[in-house]
């Protein structure tokens, strides 16, 4: 923080303006004006461990309201002075009800001023007992303390404290009245915990508590030191800690000692080297930074976000059978708010694959990731932060990066001819979607299951919400890519109206039950009702040929309708044949890396022509006359000569 603005509060003649001049000349001077003007403080007399440029310290009089309640409003603190116990009365009857009144949400620190009037040992102990009710029943004061202006007494201290206040507040940490540490800063701490314990195990071993340490301060401790925090912790709740490592009980109570000792900036060097923000939340910067996606450009995951959710299935698949069953996913998914609600509706992990115990596998894992970051990479950029994903920047020094888990693919290009605008080719895209479209009960659905290696099934439920499958396909060459499969149910003619939908969509699977016989006719309407979908690459797919195939009752039938939009005729598939359906997925993503050659309506090149005759006809023509003539010649001559 740049700036603290301390506003002064009290009632008239507790000594708010000689505390300032106190603490601003170090030491007293009596004979002052009623009210000083504000005092700026520099950063060089301010304690280091708080990263303050400045801090402004305003004076105010109880008697002007008007001013005392702007200063308030414009102040990140609260300084109270008391002198007597009138004074200490008016805290919780005039005082408190006043800041709450102006709707200010700030920690107040509490100072007892001319403290040097009575000085005995039973005189401090009354006043260490006023200020326990004051911490007990007002969660605003962060703290109290015995000062004196005219002794120069602490008067340094309570100006800390006010600073502190502000850069390391104690309210969301710690609670005075029932003296424990609050659910959301255990929650916070429970997290840091999990991130640091690397393998899992349920205690921070040795090595993980220094590399905290390290990541924290940027300094590490010895062994020796180490071991009397563990004996420490061990001295409080036995078992804490042990050869091991300190388990979660024990990183809570050494957090919680670090609190009520006073250690406000331990706990928050811990908490804001994990991108805490004040109110225990984690800064947004950290989970959305700044992404500029420029238009007609797409979202994927990058090697090294690839590499990290590898590691962190493998981390996590305790069994090593190859997949996340619900208690392994569970744990993962500790540090987040719980498995993303676009996954869930979605049915995750129905719409990946799985192992035949029905648990994800690595390859529906990363699969339903390249997904979501194709739809919606905000997700997987909020969750990797949630995970704890981090890189090393060019000075070496640890910072979360989620932008760079994530690649941004070039904008795809618009080409024209003949008057039709159409897609171009793209190289350096890996992920695609695709939309089916389709009569109920055409077989669309038994299309995802069979793309994500289920065995066909005869059950028929009509799809009403939207179905949605993802997969990776392999080109020829090796290639790899993923396509995301999309049923579109009851929003069907929603969704083909939308515009800016169907730009997200890379191609078209129009799809028809070839035993059917009405069913072509309903792509026929489908497309008459729909003009913006000649500008999308289209694929069409007769399912269901392994049964008897049906004449189509439609105005067109299939294959001249395909020819007269110049695509390829349809493909022939059937769920329970294997090189149909990878034929089909190929199809699919030839169609939406070179939609040329799949855009509805678009002419084909005109090839060139082939000359009738080239050179090297005429040449070997002409010489074959030549020759001719010569022969025929000859052969006359010969003959007239015999006569």
């Amino acid at each position: 923080m740049d700036t603290i603005r301390v506003v002064v509060c009290g009632d008239e003649g507790v000594g708010k303006s000689s505390l300032i001049t106190s603490l601003v000349k170090e030491k007293f001077v009596p004979n002052i004006q009623h009210v000083i003007p504000p005092m700026n403080i520099p950063r060089d007399f301010s304690d280091s461990r708080y990263s303050v440029n400045s801090t402004i310290l305003v004076d105010t009089s109880a008697s002007n309201i008007s001013s005392l309640q702007y200063e308030i409003r414009q102040s990140n603190v609260i300084w109270l002075v008391y002198s007597d116990h009138y004074t200490y009365e008016r805290i919780s009857l005039y005082w408190i009800p006043l800041f709450r009144s102006l709707g200010v949400n700030l920690p107040i620190i509490i100072c007892n001023n001319k403290s040097d009037i009575d000085t005995s040992t039973e005189s401090s102990t009354a006043l260490n007992e006023e200020f326990i009710p004051l911490l007990k029943d007002f969660k605003e004061v962060e703290a109290c303390i015995r000062c004196s202006a005219k002794e120069n007494y602490n008067v340094n201290q309570a100006f800390y404290l006010c600073q502190r206040a502000v850069t390391h507040p104690l309210s969301p940490l710690y609670d005075y009245k029932d003296g424990c540490l609050k659910p959301l800063a255990v929650s916070a701490l429970n997290r840091i915990f999990y991130l640091c314990d690397r393998d899992q195990d349920g205690y921070l071993s040795d090595d993980e508590f220094l590399l905290l340490q390290q990541k924290c301060f940027h300094k590490s401790i010895d062994i020796t030191e180490l071991q009397t925090i563990k004996n420490t912790l061990n001295g409080i709740i036995p078992g804490s800690a042990s050869e091991k490592g300190i388990t979660s009980q024990g990183f809570l109570l050494l957090n919680k000692f670090y609190v009520e000792s006073g250690r406000h900036e331990t706990i928050w060097g811990i908490l804001r080297a994990f991108y805490y923000t004040d109110s225990l939340s984690i800064d947004d910067k950290v989970l959305y930074p700044k992404i500029d996606i420029p238009q007609h450009s797409s979202v994927e995951l990058s090697p090294i976000g690839y590499k990290f959710l590898v590691d962190l299935f493998i981390l996590f698949d305790k069994d090593n059978d190859g997949g996340l069953n619900d208690h392994e996913l569970e744990r993962l998914f500790y540090p987040t708010p719980g498995i993303p609600k676009s996954w869930k509706d979605n049915n995750f992990p129905r719409s990946v694959v799985c192992n035949e115990q029905g648990y994800v596998t690595l390859q529906g894992w990363l699969a339903q990731w390249s997904m979501t970051t194709f739809l919606d990479y905000k997700t997987t950029s909020a969750y990797l932060g949630y995970f704890g994903f981090e890189t090393k920047t060019s000075n070496s020094k640890n910072t979360y990066s989620t932008s760079s888990a994530l690649y941004i693919t070039k904008p795809r290009k618009f080409k024209k001819r003949n008057g039709k605008v159409y897609r171009a080719a793209v190289n350096d895209r890996t992920v695609f979607n695709c939309f089916i479209v389709g009569a109920s009960g055409c077989g669309k659905s038994s299309l995802l299951e069979s793309f994500l290696g289920r065995p066909f099934s005869n059950a028929h439920s009509p799809t009403i919400q939207q179905n949605i499958a993802v997969n990776n396909v392999e080109l020829i060459g090796g290639k790899q890519c993923y396509l995301i499969m999309e049923e579109l149910g009851e929003v069907e003619h929603a969704i083909l109206d939308n515009k800016e939908k169907l730009d997200s969509c890379d191609v078209l699977c129009f799809a028809y039950d070839s035993s059917d016989p009405e069913s072509f006719q309903h792509l026929i309407e489908i497309k008459q009702m729909h003009n913006y979908l000649d500008n999308i690459p289209s694929v069409f797919v007769a399912l269901k040929a392994d049964l008897d195939r049906q004449q189509q009752r439609s105005d067109f039938l299939p294959e001249p309708y395909t020819k007269s939009l110049h695509l390829s005729p349809p493909l022939h598939i059937s769920s329970n044949w294997l090189p149909s359906m990878n034929e089909l997925m190929s199809h699919l993503v030839a169609a939406a890396t070179n939609p040329r050659f799949a855009t509805p309506g678009l002419d084909p090149e005109p090839t060139e022509p082939e000359p009738l005759l080239n050179s090297f006809t005429i040449g070997c023509g002409a010489i074959g006359l030549m020759a001719v003539a010569s022969a025929w010649y000859l052969h006359g001559y010969l003959l007239g000569g015999r006569r």
